[in-house]
């Protein structure tokens, strides 16, 4: 887990967490990229009001900071962690959808789904492993 190339990954990731969600981060920002994914036409998004912008906020802040973390100090654990946190993020997200939700979030969900994944697999492999010798993992 060590490795430069998994560590790598953890940054990877989060540079695209900063990416998509520090537009939700402002009220004023959400506002702008809310009218813009409206205007991509795959699907209709509700409109604004107080409690959906500040969920959206809430979820932007701690994102951009989760991001920031993991840019600025990678270590093996965070993707660990991150990897977690994309399989809850998949499964509301997938949830969403078959509620109708707005169809650009099928790019999002896979992004999701590809990070979670390619972080957690050098997890699962260490339990295996480990589960296979008797050993506890550390």
């Amino acid at each position: 887990m060590n490795r430069p190339s998994y560590l790598r990954l953890v940054r990877t990731s989060a540079w695209y967490d900063l990416v998509v969600t520090a537009g939700f981060a402002t009220p004023w920002t959400y506002r702008l990229l809310h009218d813009l994914m409206s205007s991509l036409g795959a699907g209709e998004l509700p409109a604004l009001d107080p409690i959906q912008v500040l969920y959206a906020n809430l979820m932007g802040s701690l994102v951009v900071v989760w991001s920031v973390l993991r840019i600025v100090r990678a270590l093996p654990v965070y993707g660990l962690y991150d990897g977690i946190a994309r399989v809850l993020f998949a499964t509301w997200q997938a949830y969403a959808l078959g509620q109708g939700a707005f169809r650009l979030l099928w790019i999002f969900l896979a992004f999701e789904v590809a990070f979670g994944i390619a972080q957690l697999a050098p997890w699962l492999t260490r339990v295996r492993a480990a589960s296979g010798d008797g050993s506890a993992v550390r």
